[in-house]
């Protein structure tokens, strides 16, 4: 049985250095404009050669998001990202056929985005026709309708992320409240807002009584306690939502995944998973539509993340000496002390977490360090200028059972 393709975000430089040391097979990106994440960082053409450089080093695919809707007055400068960014990347994500016929003409491969929606086998015989190499089926179909369909053409599913309560891509909430659409990369998920329900009858309000007041925000896809069973339906790519996370988010659900896809998980190895995931950006859990089609208890009942750890900002690497493994960290707030854990971030480090074992100042030994002072550790390979983060346990009370 051929293993799936584990496809990680990559919002920024941090992220994808995050994704590929996790275990990644393959990144997807966007650039500054024409990607349904706007609001990420996202990179510009002249990254490309300094993407494909690291990633070459690992064998890592690389597939461009070019999939908004696309205006006549575009046409011109779509075609000149994709002839630009042709010797750098292995293909391109889209859903519009401008961009599947500019792909045709200048043959590179292409995928079809989840914004197309395709849930049936005659659309993706439609797609397989017109060239496409590969389907991002849509979110709402079950595991039963995914096997039926990569039957006909390879697809990709999300295993893991946020799930859109609208159509993927449909949703006009953004646009009609704040003039930013959401069909074109730039939601920015009032969704996730509570929100109350009243019924107007003869110039009288009647308000409807719910218990969750956040009606339109589904919890977060989880397919971790299904997926040895994903792992036989035929699926050639397994894809984590989050190209607007922070790389601990990245790195985390990447190191849990790719565990799940090289062996065979036990129940206990798979409730040891949910609880690393539930440490990163989540919005509490849910099985989505592989298994039954949601209900209420699929809505988030909160508008922030669940996650049970977040970060805090503390300082940055000022030297690092390889030899001795040590790096100098310049402690602008907070404090730091024996046993805490930290996240190294950095555009070449990439995400490093590590434990406190010994630090010194001046070198003598010290069991915790004040704001203000410059302080010895003992860390993995990092880089100077890297940001150093303090992680912060929070109690949070997240059920999710598993089933399927």
């Amino acid at each position: 049985m051929r293993k799936p393709e584990l496809l990680s975000p990559a919002g920024d430089f941090q992220c994808l250095v995050a994704a590929i040391n996790a275990g990644a097979d393959a990144v997807y990106f966007g650039l500054q404009e024409f990607n349904m994440r706007a609001r990420a960082k996202n990179f510009t053409i002249k990254d490309l050669p300094k993407i494909q450089k690291i990633c070459r080093k690992r064998r890592i695919k690389k597939y461009l998001t070019l999939n908004t809707i696309i205006y006549d007055k575009e046409l011109k400068t779509i075609e000149k990202i994709i002839k630009k960014a042709k010797p750098y990347i292995n293909a391109i994500i889209c859903s519009d056929i401008s961009v599947m016929m500019l792909c045709k003409k200048h043959n590179i491969d292409f995928h079809i985005s989840t914004q197309c929606s395709v849930s049936n086998s005659k659309t993706a015989e439609f797609y397989k026709k017109l060239g496409a190499k590969r389907i991002v089926l849509a979110r709402e179909l079950n595991l039963k309708q995914i096997k039926k369909i990569s039957k006909i053409i390879p697809v990709e599913i999300f295993i893991h992320g946020a799930m859109c309560v609208s159509v993927s891509g449909r949703c006009f909430t953004s646009q009609f409240l704040f003039n930013q659409s959401a069909n074109r990369g730039a939601c920015i998920q009032p969704c996730r807002r509570p929100y109350k329900i009243y019924h107007i009858k003869d110039n009288q309000e009647q308000e409807l009584k719910i218990q969750n007041k956040h009606v339109l925000s589904a919890k977060d896809l989880c397919a971790l306690p299904f997926i040895n069973k994903l792992k036989k339906a035929n699926i050639s790519a397994f894809k984590i939502e989050g190209r607007n996370k922070e790389p601990e988010y990245v790195s985390t659900v990447t190191r849990v995944y790719r565990k799940a896809i090289d062996k065979k998980l036990t129940k206990q190895e798979i409730k040891a998973g949910i609880e690393q995931l539930k440490k990163v950006y989540n919005k509490g859990f849910s099985s989505g539509f592989l298994f039954k089609t949601p209900t209420s208890d699929d809505f988030s009942k909160t508008e922030h993340s669940s996650a049970t750890q977040s970060k805090r900002f503390i300082g940055k690497i000022t030297y690092y000496y390889p030899k001795l493994k040590v790096g100098l960290l310049k402690l602008n707030t907070g404090t730091l002390k024996l046993g805490d854990e930290i996240l190294i971030i950095g555009k070449t480090t990439g995400l490093l977490k590590h434990k406190i074992k010994s630090m010194e100042i001046k070198n003598k030994q010290v069991k915790q360090v004040k704001k203000a002072q410059d302080v010895a550790i003992k860390l993995p390979l990092c880089r100077k200028n890297d940001d150093v983060y303090k992680i912060i346990k929070k109690k949070i009370n997240s059920k999710f059972i598993l089933a399927g």
